[in-house]
């Protein structure tokens, strides 16, 4: 069964920085696509950032040239370094799979960790 543990987050003033990590355990993480996903309060949850076994990477628009994510297979690790960080930011952020660097249908999603809390303060 994975396990998924995102760690990171906090309360940060706008323009600020945080780096999220997620650890996997209990399956072959470097065979997969991975992304990074938030839920704001009364809205859904959405893809962010995604990032391929070969290291491609993908980002929805309202974070690009502010967000990079990285992995480390090594250490079953993904990574989201957030810069320039904007009140709307505010969320639940979560990491799982991302086949195809998409958002993961529902069979294909691993079971959802606890997420990390991200509140951007104006």
């Amino acid at each position: 069964q994975v396990q998924l543990v995102e760690s990171g987050g906090g309360l940060v003033q706008a323009g600020g920085s945080l780096k999220l990590s997620c650890a996997a355990s209990g399956r072959t993480f470097s065979s997969y696509a991975m992304g990074w996903f938030r839920q704001a309060p009364g809205k859904q949850r959405e893809l962010v950032a995604a990032i391929s076994v070969s290291g491609r990477t993908t980002y929805v628009d309202s974070v690009k040239g502010r967000f990079t994510i990285s992995r480390d297979n090594a250490k079953n690790t993904v990574y989201l370094q957030m810069n320039s960080l904007k009140p709307e930011d505010t969320a639940v952020y979560y990491c799982n799979t991302a086949p195809s660097l998409k958002y993961c249908a529902a069979t294909m999603c691993w079971n959802w960790g606890q997420g990390t809390q991200v509140t951007v303060s104006s």
